[in-house]
């Protein structure tokens, strides 16, 4: 099969985090060059026997605040997969720096991980930030001829695992909303079709809509992990007010505090509710669900069996 980065390489960054990693194997088992960007080389992804990946470089830079690192780490790329950063105030700020470090570095294009709902009102705190960073990036698109797709991605499975609290119960104010949860795998698997299609350009100024293949409530949620975990599971509605003062004692930031609950107030509104089909779409198979995920990696939602 024809590849259009074979010759270019790729810059994957949070290499080291559940989607980065799975994105470098994928591309790995392509032949795919690649430079791995991570905070510490010792965490990069491995060969099951210790190895390192077939061709592939390692960069380290600390986190995206790191912006000279992170400029090094973009030298002579071809192509840049920019995870989102983890949710700080500044979080818009660092997006925006890569951003324009890679197109300032010569990247010719960019694949950068949003959200799904991603608006300037949107319900979720967090999908605002998302979308200020998607309007950047067409900016920075149309001035300098960087070549972008976004992929949306619904929440994800292992987040809803820790959605479940001690007691074997999630609370938040979600109603009877729904949410189209999604698996790092489909992201990844998705990421890499974008990546290495051989006809680039129908990517170009995309933006996915990655979901599972279905829209759960937070009730359905809370049976199949059960059924799993072989324990009852449930969901408990709090109102706003519940849940904020239900968090007040976690020590977090505000913002911290507006993204949780809002992740919750989004689903009640239907902002995740939409199912997509752009998996089976570029991937040529269907979305995997919650209960695949649960059969395929029960090493990531072990906390919720009982002690």
């Amino acid at each position: 099969m024809a590849r259009w980065a074979a010759d270019g390489l790729i810059a994957v960054t949070g290499a080291s985090g559940r989607l980065g990693s799975r994105l470098a194997f994928r591309l790995a088992a392509e032949g795919a060059r690649q430079r791995l960007v991570v905070r510490d080389p010792a965490r990069a992804p491995r060969l099951s026997d210790g190895r390192p990946l077939p061709e592939c470089q390692v960069a380290v830079a600390d986190g995206y605040r790191d912006t000279e690192g992170m400029r090094a780490a973009f030298d002579g790329v071809r192509t840049v997969f920019l995870v989102s950063a983890r949710e700080a105030p500044d979080r818009v700020a660092q997006h925006t720096a890569m951003i324009d470090a890679a197109a300032a570095a010569g990247v010719e294009r960019l694949v950068y991980t949003s959200f799904a709902g991603a608006a300037p009102e949107a319900v979720f705190t967090f999908a605002r930030d998302h979308w200020h960073t998607e309007e950047h990036l067409a900016a920075v698109g149309a001035r300098t001829g960087l070549r972008w797709t976004v992929l949306r991605d619904n929440l994800y499975f292992h987040a809803l695992s820790t959605f479940v609290g001690h007691d074997g119960v999630i609370r938040g104010p979600a109603a009877d909303g729904r949410v189209a949860a999604v698996s790092h795998d489909d992201v990844a698997d998705v990421a890499t079709a974008v990546i290495l299609d051989e006809r680039p350009a129908r990517h170009d100024g995309a933006i996915y809509e990655v979901t599972g293949p279905q829209a759960l409530t937070l009730d359905e949620v809370a049976a199949t992990l059960g059924r799993a975990a072989g324990r009852d599971l449930t969901y408990h509605p709090e109102t706003e007010e519940e849940a904020y003062a239900s968090r007040a004692g976690y020590g977090a930031e505000p913002f911290e505090l507006d993204g949780w609950v809002s992740s919750y107030t989004a689903i009640a509104a239907g902002e995740l509710a939409h199912v997509s089909d752009d998996v089976g779409r570029l991937v040529g198979r269907p979305a995997r669900s919650l209960a695949q995920w649960l059969d395929d990696y029960p090493g990531e939602w072990a906390h919720l069996r009982r002690a």
